[in-house]
């Protein structure tokens, strides 16, 4: 999105190859930005890089994301990784004429979003976010950029990965009915491609205002059980099958009833078409070999 605005992108990688989903995501990312491999924030050839050009703004949205779920996570280490060597990096790219840094925050954090208070972190994984923020948000007040914080809850869309959108579509691709096992969860779900104009509307603003800025776009606030059923409704006359669900009684209660965003993003101010974004989605599902299999 901010290539079809008229930005130039440069995208650094953190590897020099990459396969399965993540191979098509990138094949699609050659098309509106220059790639470089093997870069990843902080290292030598990402301070070349640094030092090559003059950037507007630079966009932080990679972290430490291993093992998210998990109650083992390092959150100080992966704290150390999201923010290795970035005071360097940006001294030099400020004396090229940056203005600006964009760093994507989660709703899994401590005191972000709204829902059940206190607002805790999720996991060790929303801890290390918070403090990535705490640490650019040191940076800005000290040397003077302006700063934007983009705060992602969850998103769906083509090029997914492979988690609960994944799960019932495949589950229906089986002729099998998907368990939701947490109906009871309030979250905030909401297509990629409208979240993608949102972060590229937001950009540019961070790029034109001296102060610290934030967002925390919103789209479907609903129970997981109700945007389960919207995604069934949505997804059956598109792929053409059954679309079951089974909604069990919710036994788990770890995380937080309610944890939503709260931007509300209106499509129309984007020219976005939401029955579009539907059919985009089902056709990532239709022109996948599992599908065919299926069909035939």
């Amino acid at each position: 999105m901010l290539a079809a605005n008229g930005h130039s992108v440069i995208a650094p990688l953190r590897s020099t190859a990459y396969s399965g989903l993540r191979g098509q995501r990138v094949a699609e990312l050659s098309k509106t930005a220059e790639i470089v491999y093997h870069c990843p924030l902080g290292a030598p050839r990402f301070l070349e890089l640094v030092k090559s050009d003059a950037f507007d703004l630079f966009c932080h949205h990679a972290s430490q994301t291993t093992d998210y779920r998990s109650p083992d996570f390092e959150a100080l280490s992966a704290t150390a990784e999201n923010t290795f060597n970035l005071a360097a990096a940006l001294r030099t790219m400020i004396e090229r004429g940056l203005v600006g840094v964009v760093l994507t925050g989660s709703v899994f954090e401590p005191d972000e979003g709204a829902g059940n208070e206190p607002l805790r972190a999720f996991s060790p994984y929303g801890l290390s976010k918070a403090l990535t923020w705490q640490y650019c948000r040191f940076l800005s007040e000290t040397m003077g950029f302006s700063l934007g914080k983009f705060v992602v809850a969850n998103p769906f869309g083509p090029f997914e990965e492979p988690r609960f959108c994944n799960y019932l579509v495949q589950s229906w691709l089986k002729g099998d009915a998907p368990s939701v096992r947490t109906p009871l969860y309030v979250r905030d779900n909401i297509h990629v491609d409208l979240l993608a104009r949102a972060y590229a509307r937001f950009c540019e603003l961070v790029a034109t205002t001296p102060a610290i800025s934030r967002l925390n776009p919103s789209y479907y606030v609903e129970s997981q059980g109700a945007f389960a059923e919207r995604f069934a409704r949505a997804m059956e006359p598109r792929l053409g099958i059954s679309c079951p669900l089974k909604l069990i009684e919710q036994t788990e209660f770890t995380e937080p009833m309610v944890r939503i965003n709260t931007n509300r993003v209106d499509g129309a101010t984007f020219g976005w078409d939401e029955a579009a974004a539907w059919d985009a989605e089902a056709d990532f599902y239709r022109n996948r070999g599992d599908y065919r299999e299926r069909l035939a």
